[in-house]
């Protein structure tokens, strides 16, 4: 049966489960949208980098790959913070974005995304503009694929216009049947051999990261770590949460410096980094890439994070299958367990304006026990790790680049995702400018995420680097006078203001049982204790 290039790609699309589309439309992609399918559902974004933030949310969440509809080279630009998130955060994203129609493509009329597939790059896994309009569903199918195989992450597709309507070759539709896998266990030697070092370690320390977290092998990650009995670390700059928080082996985050993170596993003669890249350093602080006597092994879903680590062994395979193997492969050690970590003191009530770990005390505890968190309060991320049970799969997101503008839409696209479970954004009051739109979407479609705005007027986070560079004669460290309580009910979403401990409990009670997006604009001080 003859069908047109649309119908056949909204089919793939079926094929893949893939029937929530983020986006943002323009002119050109008016052909694509039109007869929308009923059983999917369009989420508006009112920037195109609020629609890939909410994507990039969306489909860490669930897991599958998120679709996105951007407007031609000038949406790609407004969505490339979001390509770099999704990149370092391995999410699988299949983009597209509207091209000119093919007739008019060389003479570069308005709306023409010149160089098309050059301007996502290196930011994506591939790149392509179809050669054809009958090359589109192949396309499509190897968007779909390659987004979800090791390691995921996003690719982007530039498609003309007038592409859509056109029919379709029959040998297309065997697209439809295809299916496409990765194995990625380890051999019987090698997973012997593998075993054999841990268990011949004296001190053995584990490394996690997100992609522990992403394979949801956070349970086979305790079972290793209570065999070994090693403690754990999360490594640096971590936008996951691949371990309990409360479980007695956890430590905390490791610091994001050469030095720091040396000094911090000393006295281990076997570190174990799962899922996360060795290691993502951020503040320049020079010194040894690990402490005398220490070897390394790595364990990663992506080949290019094996290959540019300066140190150690590595293993690339599937995180979760090899971690499984490991905890049932060795022997459990004879040395004693890990003595829990001394966890901070509560935060003294009382204070106005509001200490930043006052809030985060006051949440943990008023908040269901499996509630999600999207944080993008940049001056309280060690505080956060400190402070928060987080004890199931899935509890905590952030922006993977370190760039601003992620957590907003992506707590909208979790929440989508996860409507069991309560999604509570975290959200500095310099960082919630970059994607503030994303409230106009939470509020369109009922999505009840609970956004508590904390406000210090200014950029926590920029103050301390420029504390630690000795640069503290800089402009524009500031961001006084913003009212996002007017900003959030101009939006549709109900919003209060505070600044005491009882004011906030009573503001963040009420917004977890709402049933609708809800904001706390909470005053806090600043520098946080």
């Amino acid at each position: 049966m003859m069908t047109t290039i649309r119908h056949l790609t909204y089919d793939l699309l079926r094929r893949h489960g893939v029937t929530t589309i983020f986006g943002n439309p323009g002119s050109n992609e008016l052909l694509f949208l039109e007869d929308f399918p009923s059983d999917f559902r369009y989420i508006l974004a009112l920037h195109e980098g609020a629609a890939i933030g909410m994507a990039d949310g969306y489909a860490q969440a669930t897991g599958h790959t998120g679709f996105v509809n951007l407007h031609s080279a000038a949406g790609t630009g407004n969505a490339m913070g979001g390509f770099a998130n999704a990149w370092n955060a391995h999410t699988p994203l299949v983009v597209t974005a509207g091209q000119q129609v093919r007739a008019m493509m060389g003479i570069e009329p308005l709306l023409t995304n010149i160089d098309a597939t050059t301007l996502p790059k290196p930011l994506v896994k591939w790149s392509c503009e179809p050669a054809r309009a009958e090359d589109v569903p192949l396309a499509i199918s190897r968007a779909l694929h390659l987004s979800a195989l090791p390691a995921p992450g996003p690719v982007y597709l530039s498609i003309p216009y007038d592409d859509w309507d056109k029919p379709a070759e029959p040998e297309s539709l065997r697209l439809l049947k295809r299916a496409v896998s990765a194995a990625g266990a380890l051999d019987a030697g090698a997973l012997a051999a593998l075993a054999a070092r841990l268990d011949r370690s004296a001190n053995p320390v584990i490394v996690l990261g997100p992609d522990v977290d992403a394979a949801r092998a956070n349970a086979h990650a305790v079972r290793l770590a209570e065999r070994l009995k090693a403690p754990v670390w999360v490594a640096p700059s971590a936008p996951r949460c691949p371990f309990p928080t409360t479980h007695p082996n956890f430590r905390g985050l490791l610091t994001a410096s050469m030095a720091d993170i040396s000094r911090q596993l000393e006295g281990h003669d076997l570190v174990l980094v799962a899922g996360a890249p060795v290691f993502r350093y951020h503040q320049y602080e020079p010194g040894p890439l690990l402490p005398p006597g220490a070897e390394l092994i790595q364990i990663t879903c992506d080949a290019d994070e094996a290959a540019r680590a300066p140190m150690g062994d590595a293993v690339v395979g599937d995180v979760g299958r090899i971690l499984a193997a490991l905890a049932d492969k060795i022997g459990e050690a004879a040395r004693p367990a890990p003595q829990p970590r001394e966890t901070p003191a509560p935060s003294a009530p009382g204070s106005v304006p509001l200490a930043a770990e006052r809030v985060l005390d006051l949440m943990d505890e008023l908040a269901p026990s499996d509630a999600i968190y999207v944080n993008e309060s940049t001056s309280t991320i060690e505080a956060m790790w400190e402070r928060m049970r987080w004890e199931h799969p899935g509890s905590y997101y952030f922006g993977a680049a370190g760039g601003l503008g992620f957590a907003m839409p992506a707590a909208v696209g979790v929440q989508l995702a996860e409507p069991d479970r309560q999604v509570i954004a975290l959200i500095g009051d310099g960082s919630a400018n970059y994607s503030v739109t994303a409230l106009w979407t939470a509020a369109q479609h009922s999505v009840p995420v609970v956004f508590v705005i904390l406000r210090n007027g200014t950029y926590g986070a920029l103050r301390w680097f420029a504390r630690a560079l000795k640069a503290e004669h800089v402009p524009a460290l500031d961001v006084p006078d913003i009212d996002f309580v007017a900003i959030a009910t101009g939006y549709g979403v109900e919003a209060v203001r505070v600044d005491t401990d009882e004011a906030f409990a009573s503001a963040f009670a009420r917004a977890l049982k709402a049933g609708k997006p809800s904001l706390i604009e909470v005053a806090t001080a600043w520098p946080a204790t």
